[in-house]
């Protein structure tokens, strides 16, 4: 723990550092997000929870429930990363936007066009 005030500042320049070499390349011209940090973790909460929805129904063995909710939350992902700062969405912002929205949008349809598509058994 930092005790002198010269001490503190160099502990404060290393954090900026840290936070421009781990910030995400492909978003460093774009603008920060108009949308409150608060609200932004919000949507990130509710993409977890369907998220955890998705892996809750492929635990009790309801997979094609389990995986058009995992599919939609993907879909949720795509449409929230326009609005989302990287640095708050975390993990979850791997390149630019528009390439993470087209890929989680382009995979959370086709998983939820697979598990639509597939029929039940006795049918």
């Amino acid at each position: 723990m930092p005790d002198t005030p010269e001490e503190r500042a160099e502990a404060a320049q290393i954090g900026a550092y840290r936070r421009k070499l781990l910030a995400n390349p492909h978003d460093r011209d774009v603008p920060a997000s108009r949308l409150p940090v608060i609200a932004q973790r919000v949507l990130i909460g509710v993409f977890l929870l369907l998220l955890a929805v998705g892996v809750f129904f492929i635990a009790v063995d309801r997979w094609r429930r389990g995986t058009t909710a995992m599919g939609a939350s993907l879909v949720f992902l795509a449409t929230i990363r326009w609005v989302v700062d990287s640095d708050v969405l975390g993990i979850f912002a791997v390149r630019s936007r528009k390439f993470d929205c087209l890929f989680a949008g382009g995979v959370g349809l086709l998983m939820m066009y697979l598990a639509i598509s597939v029929d039940t058994l006795g049918s």
